[in-house]
């Protein structure tokens, strides 16, 4: 009987040309993820220093936006308060 056993590794097909470009295709996709992956957690400093420098310049535009919304809300209260009156 274990005359009959055969232990010789069983045969494995060699891949084709479909099987080895999906095999790479998929270590591709991989890799591209997980520099997607690196690039949310650690964002490039460009991006900061492009957000702060109009920060830094524009600071007359900054103020100007913040005294162009503080009458909005003055509007809004008169508004309400003729709406109170008509009642």
């Amino acid at each position: 009987m274990s005359a009959e056993l055969d232990l010789s590794p069983p045969e494995v097909p060699e891949p084709t040309l479909l099987e080895s470009i999906l095999r790479y295709g998929l270590f591709l996709g991989a890799i591209f993820q997980l520099i997607c992956i690196l690039a949310v957690i650690f964002p490039t400093s460009k991006d900061h220093e492009q957000e702060s420098e109009p920060e830094k310049s524009d600071g007359k535009v900054a103020e100007q936006m913040k005294k162009a919304k503080g009458p909005a809300p003055q509007i809004r209260q008169k508004l309400k308060k003729e709406s109170k009156k008509k009642r």
